[in-house]
């Protein structure tokens, strides 16, 4: 085989990789799509192409015999605040961490390290209990705090890493012309940092959208749930399987994602590799 032919199977080999991921990506999308489209709320009875279209699923969502749009705004207050105070508090973090010295940052360091490696199921009693006891418990403020607290570890070292490509000499010319601590934070750092805040920010604001296991503990008033455990009950009932209107709720919850994600597509690749590869 000579060196054209082995490029050529190479290529082919590489393009049926792609392929073959491509279906097993877009296979559930599509498939979710297509049942949202179809009548009725059966999922045997429901076809990859409906034979009949309609929007009587999405319609209902928004109608006034559903919570839909109350579990929307619940997953929106949490979602932002949590993409929101990711930022701030990771950012004021890794920054501590990235440019100063003091007594245990390098234990502060390994801490974080270490609390990445122990699954969220292992603090879910700890967490409920904590909730109960200062009162925040099936209120949004508790599962804010809660995805706060447990984002820090991880985003700190991402987000560490990517101060630490920052060349220090602008600190330094920064201070010489008079600005304090603050001020080279928010003037220099900050707007250097754009690529790697914009992961943190997306990728904060995505897991509570998602997340099902925490809201469910966490949550138990039903006009508190998020879209995850909302849409759970469509199909938890063994009288209500409305799957067909659980997949239409679906779909529109990648539609704030996929803005954001459109929106913040420029930062996202130079973000990763320099806070993922520095450090």
């Amino acid at each position: 085989m000579n060196k054209k032919q082995k490029s050529i199977v190479e290529q082919t080999f590489m393009y049926l990789i792609i392929i073959l991921v491509s279906i097993i990506i877009f296979y559930p999308l599509v498939w979710t799509v297509g049942m949202s489209l179809n009548q009725g709320n059966s999922l045997y009875s429901s076809s990859l192409i409906p034979k009949n279209f309609s929007f009587e699923h999405y319609k209902w969502l928004f109608s006034e015999q559903s919570d839909y749009l109350i579990w929307y705004k619940n997953s929106m207050i949490v979602s932002i605040s949590v993409a929101f105070g990711s930022v701030v508090l990771t950012s004021l973090v890794a920054y501590a961490f990235s440019r100063y010295k003091f007594v245990g940052r390098k234990n502060g360091l390994y801490v974080f390290l270490l609390l990445q490696m122990f699954p969220v199921m292992m603090a879910m009693v700890a967490l409920y209990i904590f909730l109960n006891m200062i009162g925040l418990l099936d209120t949004l403020t508790g599962l804010i705090f809660v995805y706060l607290g447990g984002q820090i570890p991880f985003n700190a070292w991402l987000v560490k890493g990517y101060f630490d490509t920052v060349p220090r000499e602008l600190d330094e010319a920064a201070r010489i012309d008079g600005a304090g601590h603050l001020r080279v934070f928010w003037s220099v750092m900050l707007p250097l940092s754009k690529p790697i805040l914009a992961v943190v920010a997306l990728f904060n604001f995505m897991m509570p959208l998602f997340d099902f296991l925490l809201p469910s503990i966490v949550l138990s008033s039903q006009e508190n749930y998020t879209l995850a455990v909302g849409l759970y009950n469509f199909i938890n009932d063994q009288f209500a399987n409305n799957f067909t209107r659980f997949a239409a709720g679906s779909i529109l919850i990648a539609v704030p994602v996929a803005a954001i994600y459109l929106y913040l597509q420029r930062y996202l690749i130079s973000g990763l590799t320099a806070g993922g590869t520095k450090g």
